[in-house]
């Protein structure tokens, strides 16, 4: 099995729909025999396998293309992710496109502004690198 596996729900709508489509040429299956077909093609020997697999499997906490919002630098924000990969267990990379541009900068004498970042977040959605104060630098609101 290569590639990211789907989530429980979406391997439960896949066999669903794979069960509708048989049903409509005339071939009744069971929904479980359904799961078992599912499961057989991501490359599992069944369906209690491919549960196993991705029940206990660590799950990011944004997904590509999801808008987040959250505060970066203490800065409010909205943001598509463009990319997440996972570097340990619950640990990410996540790339988030703002918005809006972010001032990075707290001082009153010049800016700078940010519309694209890559930080590490923890499955908690809160990067582990902090300001001079203590807060991270990154928290997506989950």
């Amino acid at each position: 099995m290569t590639g990211a596996l789907p989530s429980l729900d979406a391997a439960k709508t896949q066999a669903k729909a794979l069960r509708a489509s048989l049903q409509a040429t005339g071939q009744d299956i069971s929904h479980a025999q359904a799961l078992e077909l599912i499961a057989k093609s991501l490359g599992f020997k069944d369906w209690n396998t491919l549960h196993a697999k991705i029940g206990n499997a660590p799950r990011a906490p944004v997904v590509l293309g999801q808008i987040v919002e959250g505060h970066y630098l203490k800065q409010p924000f909205v943001a598509e992710v463009l990319g997440v990969t996972q570097l340990s267990e619950g640990r990410y990379s996540v790339v988030l496109d703002f918005a809006e541009a972010v001032d990075v900068v707290t001082f009153d004498s010049f800016s700078n502004f940010r519309r694209r970042i890559t930080k590490v977040v923890g499955a908690d959605g809160r990067s582990p690198d902090r300001t001079s104060d203590g807060a991270p630098h990154l928290v997506i609101r989950l």
